[in-house]
């Protein structure tokens, strides 16, 4: 008798899921809990295990199928749990046997596991695998990991011996100065994000105001405790990044108009402040929650926030984990940006903008004085907020953080 190998149920936010790539082949020894195949929803990824020791029977859904919640992908017949030597997937023993007799791979794998679908794409384009970092389980190499390889890095090309007036080395260098493409087909969790952003800027009345604030108080808390502050709180670093989400929680209190969304042809206003932070991940860009920030230290925040950095680069990110969020914080600074106009993260009203913090000639008390500035922005829904709650509540926000004092008195 054969078990069912079923999908997730997925949230209600979420109506369907892709077949990404599937660990094993029909016929293959299985282990309770072990990896067979991984769904990319349009948030996360969600990994499928064996719900018992057996072989793969049989598979419903093969790659690039869509499936929904609770739908059969597969079956598994019961048996015997497979010793270590039977266990090995395919993907590490044919890692080992294809190395020693088939140059197909240029580099050894020293031990790695690499899905079928990846060393398959390895194996076409010659790729290095020491080079190519795994994000899957165990540091898997996943498909997604080896496109992200190729489609990230310049083309390379090869070095040709000149010969002056050689009709043939000329031929070589016009050959070799060919522009290569690569056409890849685009992630479920890219194509959200594309969907979600044109339907930001067709959906909202979306407009940005702006302002600068010193950063020069924050620094200088950061610079006098950093230490003590990691040796109290188990090695957790203080960034910037906790000060903006207890300045934005603070400012959300006194100016709900900004903590809102619309549903239908109503305004629904948030008595609470879960945060979004933008973090970068292997598969773009995405948005942890931190929940009830207004409850949270700095020292929680910065924790919360290591955690899901963490977390969206092993992949790991549940979908729990991003969704229901009032407020979005997106740092461009990390990445060198002076300047930008976030786009809105809808159903909610109001997005800010962080930037790279660099020092400026300020005027202050009639003299010129050199202090480290940052630009905000401020991207909200004019349908819901007029352009004096938006500014006001930026000035807040600057206030708060050009004052730490006001965080700790709430004024």
């Amino acid at each position: 008798m054969t078990i069912e190998i079923k999908a997730p149920t997925l949230p209600e936010s979420v109506p369907d899921g892709t077949i990404a790539t599937w660990y094993k082949k029909i016929g293959d020894p299985v282990a309770m809990d072990e990896l067979l195949v991984d769904i990319e929803t349009d948030k996360v990824v969600i990994e499928v295990v064996s719900p018992t020791d057996g072989t793969l029977k049989e598979i419903l859904k093969n790659s690039g199928d869509t499936i929904v919640s609770n739908e059969a992908i597969g079956s598994v017949e019961p048996g015997d749990a497979p010793t270590v030597d039977d266990n090995l997937s395919d993907s590490s023993v044919d890692e080992h046997t294809e190395d020693s007799a088939s140059p197909s791979l240029p580099e050894s794998s020293d031990d790695r596991i690499i899905s079928p679908a990846a060393r398959k794409l390895i194996e076409e384009n010659q790729l290095a695998v020491a080079a190519i970092a795994g994000t899957g389980k165990d540091s898997r190499i996943t498909k997604e990991d080896v496109v992200n390889f190729i489609t990230a890095p310049a083309p390379q090309q090869r070095p040709v011996t000149e010969v002056p007036g050689d009709p043939l080395t000329s031929s070589l260098e016009r050959s070799n100065q060919e522009r290569i493409e690569e056409r890849v087909p685009m992630s479920r969790l890219r194509a959200k994000v594309a969907e979600r952003m044109l339907q930001a800027t067709q959906t909202t009345a979306m407009l940005t105001t702006f302002n600068e604030v010193s950063m020069q108080a924050v620094i200088g808390i950061r610079n006098r405790h950093k230490e003590e502050f990691e040796k109290t709180h188990d090695g957790v670093r203080l960034g910037f990044m906790s000060f903006f989400v207890r300045a934005c929680t603070e400012a959300l209190k006194k100016f709900p108009g900004v903590n809102a969304s619309i549903d239908g042809d109503d305004i629904v206003y948030h008595g609470y402040q879960d945060i979004g932070v933008a973090v970068s991940s292997s598969r773009g860009l995405v948005v942890p929650v931190l929940r009830n920030a207004d409850n949270k230290g700095l020292a929680h925040i910065e924790k919360e926030i290591r955690t899901f950095t963490e977390k969206a680069r092993e992949g790991k990110l549940a979908i729990e984990d991003m969704t229901g969020g009032t407020f979005t914080i997106s740092n461009g600074g990390v990445f060198g940006s002076l300047l930008s106009t976030p786009i809105l993260n809808p159903p909610q009203t109001a997005i800010l903008g962080m930037h790279k913090i660099q020092e400026r000639p300020m005027a202050v008390g009639g003299e010129v004085k050199i202090l480290p500035m940052m630009y905000l922005a401020l991207s909200y829904d004019h349908r819901i907020m007029d352009g004096k709650e938006a500014v006001q509540f930026l000035v807040a926000i600057k206030e708060l953080l050009e004052d730490p004092t006001r965080l700790l008195l709430e004024i």
